[in-house]
């Protein structure tokens, strides 16, 4: 959810111009001009102030076949339907199947600040089942992707070989960030929240000529879809939610005792294992002693860069770089090895596990826009109370930031979750640093009868990217029946296997 914070899938390159590929693939061609004479005028079947879309074949990377894409014209103010306006951009995946659903699937990603055009082709080809029958639509959100973006400089994957920076740095750098998206010709950055995303979606979906839409949201992307529902029910046919942030749940408050959740797991696993606890009996004190050791002058090894490095260690860069691994258990399965490495003055393997999930993607403008409006308003119950390690360090951070940033109107509305009436499927993972079980369990209870909750104790952040549970999750969007849905079956998730803890050879196991 948060960039630094949430990372719910690794980055993607954008989308490959149609012009650069004609000539490597006629065939493609041919069929890229059919589907794009086909889109002309499609929406005019659609009810209301439907848009004419104007579809251009499109490569979505990672993805073999032609696409469309698309946007539509939507107010920067919603309050000014007539002033200036925005772009939102969009990619369909088209169904594979002559006879199609009515239904296409929306996927809602996270950050917030993902491009889901960028993340098509991936979601596209792990959802292929999805798309046999269904198209999958990818809706860059209004200050994502290609619609009004709100990037910062040290938002390009460029940044992942830049120095370390201190948090002094950082706030420097957001400063300067913000002054200069709110020189863009849509730089009123009051009009970015979830729900005036939510009415855009609606109009892409008014525009697409579809009644209903199946919603998968990752992450934010599920607080995304949960507002879309609360505005517009019954427009919904299924939803299901990876990693739940409910709209109530500030994560610049909730971070901090989550985090260190998840990191006593870890701390916990490896007593629990022979092999760890003879290799690192003093783990949990040779955490704290590094902790205790903050700030200090340490030299690294950039490990994307290989260049050196001389900074003031301080004690939120270290709690980041240890955050960072959490959200996936294969790579916290080796933080042991990595703490001891870090308290004997080596911080190479903790910075190589922080870089292992990929750190481009987010458009950092519209992630603070959203957090510093939603999770900062009043009407935002108070998370729990902070962690032992990681403290104050988020809620610091975010005060600062926020300090200065313009602010959404947030409607009182948009902290409830109404009854749902259709169904809702929440995943949640027992090792998720970020968004572990309770949330969900706090949003199924809102959404009363249709909502079911599964949890698998050993997982982490995102469910969907293991096989069996995605193919559930498609199963569920696929019953014809809302009782099916409910029904599916979820037992897979008893056979997900929990990450061993890494033990490094016993020849290089000491620093």
């Amino acid at each position: 959810m948060l960039a630094g914070a949430l990372r719910p899938m690794a980055r993607s390159t954008a989308l490959r111009p149609m012009a650069r590929s004609f000539a490597r693939r006629p065939m493609a061609l041919s069929i890229a001009l059919r589907l794009a004479a086909l889109s002309i005028g499609l929406a005019s079947t659609a009810a209301g102030s439907a848009q004419a879309l104007s579809f251009s074949p499109c490569w979505l990377h990672g993805h073999p076949l032609v696409a469309r894409c698309a946007s539509v014209t939507r107010p920067l103010d919603p309050g000014q339907p007539q002033g200036r306006q925005v772009e939102i951009h969009f990619a369909v995946v088209p169904a594979l199947a002559r006879q199609k659903a009515p239904d296409p699937v929306v996927f809602l990603v996270g950050g917030p600040g993902q491009s889901a055009i960028d993340l098509a082709g991936t979601l596209a080809g792990r959802f292929s089942r999805l798309g046999q029958r269904r198209d999958l639509v990818f809706v860059d959100q209004r200050g994502s992707g290609r619609s009004a973006p709100l990037k910062c400089a040290d938002d390009s994957d460029a940044a992942a070989w830049q120095p370390l920076i201190d948090e002094a740095q950082r706030l420097a750098r957001l400063r300067g960030c913000r002054q200069a998206l709110q020189a863009l010709p849509w730089g009123d950055l009051r009009q970015f929240s979830t729900a005036i995303a939510s009415a855009d979606l609606d109009a892409v979906r008014v525009a697409l000529g579809v009644d209903r839409i199946n919603l998968i949201g990752f992450s934010y992307g599920s607080r995304a879809a949960l507002d879309y529902q609360r505005q517009f029910p019954a427009q919904v046919r299924r939803t299901v939610l990876d990693g739940v942030v409910p709209p109530w749940m500030a994560l610049s408050r909730s971070a901090s005792a989550d985090n260190q959740a998840a990191l006593d797991k870890v701390f916990d696993e490896c007593e629990r294992s022979p092999t760890c606890r003879a290799r690192h009996p003093d783990l949990r004190q040779q955490w704290h002693s590094l902790l205790a050791s903050l700030p200090r002058r340490v030299t690294v090894v950039q490990p994307l860069s290989g260049l050196a490095q001389t900074l003031d260690l301080s004690r939120s860069t270290v709690l980041g770089l240890v955050r960072a691994p959490l959200y996936a258990p294969a790579l916290a399965a080796a933080l042991p090895p990595a703490i001891e490495a870090a308290a004997h003055g080596r911080l190479e393997p903790l910075l190589g596990l922080a870089s292992g999930l990929g750190g481009g993607g987010l458009a950092s403008g519209m992630h603070f826009s959203l957090q510093c409006s939603e999770d900062a308003a009043e009407t935002s119950p108070a998370g729990p109370a902070d962690g032992t390690d990681f403290g104050d360090s988020f809620a610091r951070l975010y005060a600062a930031v926020c300090a200065d940033w313009p602010r959404a109107a947030i409607p009182a509305a948009f902290y409830t979750l109404p009854a749902a009436q259709t169904p809702v499927l929440l995943l949640s993972g027992g090792a998720d640093p970020v968004t572990p079980p309770a949330h969900a369990r706090a949003a199924a209870q809102a959404l009363g009868a249709k909502a079911r909750e599964l949890v698998v104790a050993q997982a982490g952040h995102g469910l969907l990217a293991l096989g069996c549970l995605r193919e559930a999750a498609v199963d569920f969007i696929q019953a014809e029946s809302d009782a099916a849905a409910l029904a599916t079956p979820l037992d897979c998730a008893s056979q997900v296997p929990a990450a061993r803890v890494f033990a490094a050879p016993a020849a290089v196991a000491k620093p």
